[in-house]
């Protein structure tokens, strides 16, 4: 079939499903190749359970010189990669059978015809596309379906440096308008972790949601903070979280800032500027201060680092507590306090003192809890 008209690629979808003839809908993009034996395996996992989504492993076509590199066999879906010990571990080792994904890349799937309009296709208010793999993700997760990819089933995928064509008003607008659309739908309380990253979305028109969520009462799906408690636990964005935001010391009006650097290197501070991004900061139920899989961490010699978030457990040196009435953040090992030392403007941990305005913080969208 052809359009009359360019509608982006979640329209041209909707509009190829409607006339597919098969019990079985296969979406791929056009810039892919399939290997030998990569159809038989999405099949059967979808004939025996109508209710999963099952994608396949996508290896790397180069878009310079076309050589097919392929992907590892190991990893899932998130909301960025990564590779999931907990899934190996329930498949025994076996790397054979299908591993679980939080999330599914939106290119290349197969899902079972009735059951993707049963539970509400695409969202038509989205855009071209992006955003669209995340919002069918959590729906087919929290809305009682499973998201799987098979080790067996290899598909090759050209991934361009850049996109060939234009999103009509703007890249970054669409983008946002679709991103906005799955976070109001979806995500709940913790559209604020997407909100304090990407501020500019909440100044981009997000259309009419009613329907989709009108479509989730339907349903009856879960929560999103069910999924990431059960579907997702090693998610960067934490189920509990205390404040979301920037951290910002009133008196000088400059906020603790990741100055673009990774874990191992010290945190610096700069003018509060609202647009999230590198002062974007959640303080979780554990004490962590973190920005995605960064946390900030007193050393030793009572200077502030940023380390890799620990996972199996909260690391000590990793948690701090929040003063509400004195506005004070306290390492929690140490019992110091989180210090901007002016005029050098560092940050370190020393001594409490209620009157300093060098130990004052404001935390965005804090909770206060009993």
């Amino acid at each position: 079939m052809h359009l009359p008209e360019r509608s982006g690629l979640i329209r041209a979808r909707l509009a190829g499903s409607a006339m597919a003839k098969g019990d079985i809908l296969l979406f791929l993009d056009a810039h892919v190749e399939v290997s030998i034996g990569w159809l038989e395996p999405l099949i059967i996992r979808v004939a025996e359970d109508r209710t999963r989504v099952v994608a396949p492993i996508i290896d790397v076509i180069s878009d310079d010189t076309f050589e097919y590199v392929t992907a590892s066999d190991t990893t899932w879906g998130g909301f960025n990669w990564h590779l999931n010990f907990r899934e190996m571990k329930r498949r025994n080792w076996d790397r054979s059978l299908p591993i679980q994904t939080p999330t599914i890349a939106g290119g290349l799937f197969a899902i079972d015809k009735k059951y993707f309009y049963e539970i509400g296709s695409y969202d038509k208010g989205m855009h071209v596309w992006g955003g669209e793999n995340l919002e069918i993700s959590f729906r087919v997760w929290m809305c009682g379906g499973s998201l799987e990819i098979h080790p067996c089933s290899r598909v090759g995928h050209v991934f361009r440096k850049q996109t060939p064509y234009t999103f009509p008003g703007g890249t970054a607008t669409i983008i946002h308008h679709n991103a906005r659309r799955t976070a109001e739908v979806w995500m709940d309380d913790y559209k604020q972790f997407f909100y304090a990253t990407v501020t500019a979305a909440r100044h981009v028109d997000v259309g009419d949601v009613t329907e989709r969520q009108r479509l989730r009462e339907r349903l009856k799906c879960k929560s999103f903070k069910w999924y990431l408690e059960n579907i997702y636990p090693e998610s960067p964005l934490p189920a509990n979280y205390l404040s979301i935001g920037e951290i910002k010391n009133p008196s000088t009006k400059l906020c603790i800032d990741t100055m673009g650097k990774s874990g191992g290197q010290p945190p610096g501070v700069t003018g509060c500027h609202g647009q999230g991004g590198n002062q974007a900061w959640s303080l979780t139920g554990d004490g962590e201060i973190r920005t995605d899989e960064t946390c900030l961490a007193g050393k030793e010699d009572n200077s502030l680092n940023m380390e890799k978030c620990s996972t199996n457990h909260p690391n000590t040196k990793q948690q701090f507590s929040y003063i509400p009435i004195t506005k004070q953040i306290v390492h929690i090992k140490s019992q110091l306090c989180l210090l901007l030392k002016t005029p050098a403007m560092q940050l370190t941990l020393a001594d409490c003192n209620s009157i300093s305005e060098e130990n004052k913080w404001e935390l965005g969208h804090f909770k206060h809890v009993s």
